[in-house]
């Protein structure tokens, strides 16, 4: 009999019936339908200002930075005292 495939050698049939445009297609204003803001973006994170860099978006990175700062030493405080009425005895 000798050796046969296992896997069948035919390609699968298309599941979705689109086809694919390639690059070299489509016009090149088509392509791409927005400004390229990497430039500027460097520009702003570049900067020396001394900001560190998850501060210099403005007023946004500021209130998100108080905000996740402040939970954080919430929930530590939180924590502690938990921890600390656990560890406490009942009085009976």
């Amino acid at each position: 009999q000798g050796l046969k495939p296992i896997v069948s050698t035919e390609s699968p049939a298309l599941i979705f019936g689109t086809t694919t445009k390639l690059a070299s297609d489509l016009p090149a204003t088509d392509s791409f339908l927005g400004k390229n803001k990497v430039p500027e973006l460097q520009k702003l994170f570049q900067k020396a200002d001394g900001l560190p860099v998850h501060l210099k978006g403005g007023v946004p990175d500021k209130l998100l930075y108080r905000t996740t700062m402040a939970l954080t030493i919430g929930g530590t405080i939180y924590c502690l005292v938990a921890l600390y009425m656990a560890s406490q005895p009942r009085n009976q």
